[in-house]
């Protein structure tokens, strides 16, 4: 993977990630979260890919305190 694409795809996540953040309310982002991650898991079939998995678990992350200080997205 080219560092344009890594650019592009981080690029990508972040502004899904604000959509979610101010369109989604707190308690769904959790499971909308789950759901992209299920449907990466079956990322073999055509409509849904893998790369819901790291999708999904950038939105499951909004809402768990632990994963958010994981991943270096805590402001502490």
């Amino acid at each position: 993977m080219s560092e344009a694409s890594k650019n592009e795809l981080s690029r990508r996540i972040r502004r899904f990630q604000a959509w979610v953040r101010l369109k989604v309310p707190n308690g769904f982002r959790f499971g909308l979260g789950l759901l992209l991650i299920a449907g990466g898991l079956v990322g073999f079939l055509p409509v849904v890919g893998f790369w819901m998995l790291p999708l999904g678990v950038a939105v499951a992350a909004m809402d768990v305190r632990w994963l958010k200080r994981k991943l270096g997205w805590s402001s502490k």
